[in-house]
């Protein structure tokens, strides 16, 4: 699967181009919804059940989607349109993330044929307030990327996976593609001697599907979505998703923890009054690294991103602590209040 460029192939290698010239006016554009919301442990992501051809439950996990309709005045308009429909949530805070697009595409030999576009948006509710609809359910996003959360140290499974995707590097063609397979290695996954980037969500996702070892990988080449072959034995690289929804959520993991330091869209998922931990683990269960206390604090003052209340919280479980807000005054007194994260001492594996 190719990285990502303005316009990227979210589908299975090889897209047909061989259309007529001037087929593009009539493409069809599908609408896809990431929405986040936060918990102290872990952020969560609202999905929904869709059937599947030759799975073993007869359905998968995937995001709320559906195609543009000529009664939708506006991409978001119709993105809300069915939200609302499949999951019975009102969104607030949407932006667009990404379009993804390859004329023609198809995902497997029974698949339907996709949405030659699909535009992705990011949304960010304050609660999971539960799903009004039966097939939709909020599960942790780590769920699905396993390997992204170092708050306790180094994933147990990351290792293996490195393994893995060393072998298939070394198993390269030719010494350019052995090269540029080592490269990609370095800069998504730190290897060998590297560090992690935790914006690279996307790239380590990518990398994973090139090497074969994602299920998704395994059934857009027609094979079982179980079948991973030898290279993937036990590495437990995260439940597969519908179509490509795995890839346009991992585009959003990084696009929200890249965001997080310049923009101050956590207070999107906060509720109005919180207490500065509360927000110091929202904030590591997005980034999913542990971050040094005093300096969180240290930071959030700083930049003058919240308040007081005036109130105390003794549901913290030891002493009571004070409760603030965000201060929205802040989106007028800077061009980018956000938090410049530094990780604390992280754990080896």
């Amino acid at each position: 699967m190719p990285l990502p460029r303005a316009i990227a192939a979210p589908g299975k290698h090889g897209s047909h181009d061989t259309a007529p010239a001037g087929h593009g006016a009539s493409l069809s554009i599908g609408l896809s919804a990431v929405i986040v919301a936060a918990s102290v442990q872990e952020p969560r992501v609202l999905t929904i059940r869709l059937p599947s051809r030759g799975e073993g439950d007869g359905s998968v996990e995937a995001l709320p989607s559906g195609p543009l309709e000529a009664e939708h005045r506006t991409l978001e308009i119709g993105l809300r349109t069915w939200v609302e429909r499949q999951t019975s949530q009102t969104l607030g805070y949407v932006e667009q993330l990404y379009t993804f697009g390859d004329r023609d595409r198809v995902m497997g030999e029974d698949s339907p044929g996709l949405p030659a576009l699909v535009v992705a948006y990011l949304a960010l509710v304050r609660e999971a307030r539960p799903a009004g609809a039966a097939d939709a359910m909020w599960q942790g996003w780590y769920r699905y990327f396993p390997w992204e959360d170092w708050r306790e140290g180094k994933p147990e499974s990351l290792a293996r996976i490195e393994d893995r995707l060393s072998g298939w590097a070394q198993d390269a063609a030719s010494e350019p593609e052995r090269r540029l397979r080592q490269e990609r290695l370095g800069l998504a996954f730190g290897l060998p001697a590297g560090s992690w980037n935790e914006e690279l969500v996307l790239e380590r996702y990518e990398l994973l599907y090139a090497a074969g070892l994602v299920a998704e990988a395994s059934r857009d080449l027609g094979r079982p979505a179980r079948d991973l072959g030898p290279r993937a034995d036990g590495l437990g690289t995260g439940a597969a998703m519908a179509l490509d929804h795995r890839r346009i959520l991992a585009t959003a993991l990084g696009r929200l923890r890249g965001k997080i330091k310049y923009r101050p869209v956590v207070f999107e998922l906060m509720p109005p009054a919180f207490t500065l931990l509360q927000l110091q683990r929202t904030v590591e269960a997005l980034a999913g690294v542990r971050l040094h206390k005093q300096n969180f604090r240290r930071l959030v003052e700083q930049q003058g991103l919240v308040e007081e209340t005036g109130e105390i919280s003794a549901a913290t479980g030891g002493r009571p602590a004070r409760l603030v807000r965000f201060r929205r005054e802040v989106l007028l007194e800077r061009p980018a209040p956000g938090l410049r994260l530094r990780a604390g001492r992280r754990v080896a594996g």
